[in-house]
């Protein structure tokens, strides 16, 4: 079996070796469709990157910003521009007219076919910008009618446009429910203008949540799949995520996506001025496995700019910058794209096949170890240790390998030299790991990784059967 080619994965795989090696239920199996809504609503998702992670592996989304007014004020957000080098919400290099936006799409489209996905994400909220979103979303539906439609927003507007938002057949949208108590939101919202009148603290809250949770329930009528976004904030909500989940859960919530807050103090947020942290992955683990037994979580979020172009995982924005694809002649061809998709679909059908043709081996009494591993995607394990820009993080336990998050790090190799400061940095992100799992690692850093307790180990196969191969060796030595 060889993976599609899309650009992403390029190293050959063969069939034998899947079928013979994968075991497990592994990475990214979403749980078994049961029924006939089950099954339809697989349907939907199938080839989303943001609302199914097996989905992640493989294809990828576009980010437009369109949207540049937002109508509330959020502690965590500073909506910058010209910041090429940060990757978070609210970020770009540039704002789009919905003309240039829909330009960019065509020649994206033509140039990543694996490309399923255009959302509005800001840099502010595509609801506070209504003409431009929506001319934008008229135009994408027009010219690339393949391709999904989604948004996400605060919510506050959302009532008053779930008509416009079905009618132009957006199927997915995204809200930001960071509390349920105008208590706790007081702490987290400064302000919030509606109706052409600022509104601030508990008074503007209370008239957040109320129009959230009207756009919960309007999604759900209106049959839009509804992912909520929760900003884990340490002392202020993360005890409150809880109730969070409990309530968009009642209100038709289809996936809860609870995210770190970034605050570093560079980026002029009031929390990073102010000293709140972030949580530690420990941290955030814990309160997502506690909500996980509820509704499904996402796992998967990257926390993307408003520009992002590409796989999960990667931002390829620079090189689509307006000077760039403005000049550009668009290569949209929807039957490439649907073969190239056809390709991609053959692959996650083999690999799913070849997971079910080996049954792991069960460990009596199997403890829980996470693993890191270094992937371009595709289900696999087929990335330099050196060339890596995250590590993502599995569970195991001897008979699962399942997806629990994702560790940003800087890359090792700089010019072909590692730097000491950096490979410190990237052990400390994946300090709780017991092995990092790497197509490829230089003798240096993998005796500083050892000497840490961390075990390496070097192979191209799928990720489900590197971890457990793995595991059991790990067991075995434990004895």
């Amino acid at each position: 079996m060889t993976p599609p080619s899309t650009g992403l994965v390029t190293s050959p795989i063969t069939e034998t070796t899947i079928a013979s090696k994968s075991s497990g239920c592994g990475s990214g199996c979403n749980s078994s469709a049961t029924g006939e809504m089950d099954e339809k609503l697989q349907q939907r998702i199938a080839n989303h990157p943001c609302y199914s992670e097996e989905a992640h592996h493989h294809y990828a989304r576009l980010h437009v910003a369109v949207a540049p007014a937002c109508n509330i004020q959020c502690n965590y957000c500073n909506r910058k521009y010209d910041c090429a080098n940060e990757s978070r919400p609210g970020v770009v290099s540039e704002l789009l007219t919905p003309e240039e936006a829909a330009h960019k799409a065509l020649v994206i489209a033509g140039k990543i076919p694996q490309l399923t996905v255009l959302g509005i994400a800001g840099p502010g909220d595509p609801l506070a910008n209504p003409e431009r979103t929506f001319r934008t979303f008229e135009l994408i539906a027009e010219q690339a009618p393949d391709i999904k439609l989604c948004l996400s927003t605060n919510g506050l507007m959302l009532p008053e446009y779930i008509d416009r938002i079905k009618q132009l057949n957006i199927d997915h949208v995204t809200i930001t429910i960071n509390m349920v108590d105008p208590e706790i939101g007081a702490k987290i919202y400064p302000w919030v203008h509606y109706k052409r009148k600022r509104y601030r603290g508990i008074e503007g809250v209370k008239i957040l949540h109320e129009k959230q949770m009207e756009g919960l329930q309007a999604l759900r009528e209106a049959d839009i799949l509804c992912k909520v976004n929760s900003v884990m904030i340490p002392g202020i909500n993360d005890e409150h995520l809880a109730e969070v989940n409990k309530v968009i859960r009642s209100h038709g919530a289809f996936l809860h996506n609870i995210m770190p807050l970034i605050s570093a103090p560079e980026h002029g947020t009031h929390f990073g001025l102010t000293g709140q942290r972030g949580p530690t992955p420990k941290e955030l683990k814990a309160v997502q496995d506690s909500c996980a037994g509820n509704m499904k979580m996402m796992r998967h979020c990257r926390q993307c700019r408003a520009d992002a172009v590409g796989l999960l995982g990667e931002d390829r924005s620079q090189e689509f910058t307006k000077d760039k694809f403005m000049a550009m002649t668009p290569e949209y061809d929807l039957a490439q794209r649907q073969e190239v998709h056809a390709g991609i679909e053959k692959f996650r059908e083999e690999l799913k096949a070849a997971k079910q043709q080996v049954v792991a081996t069960p460990v009596k009494n199997s403890p829980k170890i996470l693993v890191a591993v270094a992937t371009k995607g595709g289900g696999l394990v087929n990335q330099h240790f050196g060339h890596a820009k995250e590590f993502q993080v599995y569970e195991v336990d001897g008979s699962e390998v399942r997806f629990i998050g994702h560790r940003k790090i800087d890359h090792y190799c700089q010019g072909g030299y590692g730097e000491t400061a950096t490979l410190e940095n990237i052990i400390e992100a994946i300090a709780d790991c017991k092995a990092v799992l790497v197509a490829k690692i230089g003798d240096c850093p993998q005796e500083k990784l050892h000497a840490v307790g961390i075990q390496t180990v070097e192979t191209y196969d799928t990720i489900d059967k590197a971890a457990l191969e793995f595991y059991q060796q790990y067991i075995q030595e434990q004895v």
